[in-house]
């Protein structure tokens, strides 16, 4: 499922346009861009929690050469499935 198939879906079911829709769309995911970016978590109860996490420093290999490189440290955006959504995604 891409962004389109998103969209036709919310305009379906909340009965609005798909322009409206994308807004909305685009809306939910710069909040929650912003939220993280400031580090802040986003819970969306009965789906799941967005935050960030820090990776420490590390040393990787080239696939290539076999070199060892250095990888900086950075924060990664994760997401956890909440109670909810796992359930749904376990029914048959």
């Amino acid at each position: 499922m891409n962004k389109a198939d998103i969209v036709d879906k919310i305009a379906g079911e909340a009965g609005i346009t798909k322009t409206q829709a994308s807004t909305a769309l685009d809306a939910t995911v710069s909040s929650i861009t912003a939220s993280l970016k400031k580090g802040d978590r986003v819970t969306l109860v009965g789906f799941g929690t967005f935050s960030t996490s820090q990776r420490k420093a590390r040393t990787g290999r080239n696939p290539q050469t076999g070199k060892p490189i250095k990888i900086a440290a950075k924060r990664v955006a994760k997401f956890t499935a909440g109670a909810e959504l796992k359930k749904a995604v376990n029914r048959k």
